[in-house]
């Protein structure tokens, strides 16, 4: 069973069902990623949180966001913004036609090829994605705050290793 020295949280009290349920069953693998995906749905409401702080959606956020990182001008083609947000090419038309109607991008006409535009980060689009941001990094902070310096350097490095793993998936 999974039971812990200080004490059992929801995932534990999972694996204890399950291990009863199906005692042949190596059930380890829960201990991780069950809480991982706890983890994950906790961070994806804090982000949303930030993020409707600032005036934005987590998918408005991520296109101001990619434009944000981009040099300046913060200007990149639909087929750049495409793949660093990794979103099909319609949902990215429908995407930037409700970022230009709020103020938050133009698009221009590409001078080096007249069939394509680019987009650019407008100064109101450049407020409100850097106050997202701000925002997310402060509510990120507290949630870290259990966590020593050195713990944070070692889940890095752990999630990093996790990360590499599923490459080839």
């Amino acid at each position: 069973m999974a039971a812990h020295a200080d004490r059992d949280d929801e995932v534990d009290l999972l694996i204890d069902a399950w291990s009863r349920r199906l005692p042949e069953a190596d059930l380890s693998p829960l201990d991780v990623m069950s809480r991982l995906r706890r983890v994950s749905l906790r961070l994806a409401r804090l982000r949303s949180d930030a993020f409707r702080a600032a005036g934005l959606a987590a998918w408005e956020f991520d296109v101001l966001a990619a434009l944000g990182r981009a040099e300046p001008v913060h200007e990149l083609n639909p087929a750049q913004l495409i793949e660093r947000t990794m979103i099909s090419s319609g949902a990215m038309t429908n995407r930037l036609g409700h970022l230009a109607e709020r103020g938050l991008i133009e698009r221009a006409p590409n001078p080096q090829d007249g069939r394509s535009v680019l987009v650019r980060l407008t100064p109101a689009g450049a407020e409100r994605v850097d106050a997202a941001m701000t925002e997310l990094v402060r509510r990120e902070e507290l949630e870290l705050q259990p966590l020593r310096r050195q713990d944070r350097d070692e889940l890095v490095r752990l999630l990093r290793l996790l990360g590499e793993g599923s490459r080839g998936l």
